[in-house]
């Protein structure tokens, strides 16, 4: 757990799905992941425990929510309730915050 100030681009980069560079940290309760997608990067339809809030910081990514697709831009903010599908697909490169709850250790099978 890392508590107090905080400066991600200090924290190791870790590539847990091709295309996918992200730098990771928790608090108490959440895990956040400061992700740089890659253009064409993907993931697969999934669902989990854990509450998702993705935020787009440039960019934009195509989400699946359900069934339903949109493509959100920077700016814009899209919460994951528990055990929901979801998908996303990136046609050009995009930066994004995502924030889970409870503490999330690993994704993708990576130990984070």
């Amino acid at each position: 757990m890392n508590v107090g100030f905080i400066d991600p681009s200090e924290l190791p980069e870790v590539e847990p799905k091709s295309g996918w560079h992200g730098r990771f940290f928790h608090s108490e309760h959440m895990t956040f992941a400061y992700y740089e997608i890659d253009a064409g990067a993907s993931l697969h339809a999934h669902s989990h425990s854990n509450e998702e809030v993705w935020h787009i910081i440039e960019g934009e990514v195509d989400l699946t929510l359900g069934a339903e697709t949109k493509r959100v831009g920077a700016g814009q903010a899209v919460v994951v309730p528990p055990e929901t599908m979801h998908a996303v697909a990136v046609s050009n490169g995009c930066r994004v915050i995502v924030v889970d709850y409870p503490v999330r250790r690993e994704v993708a099978g990576v130990e984070i």
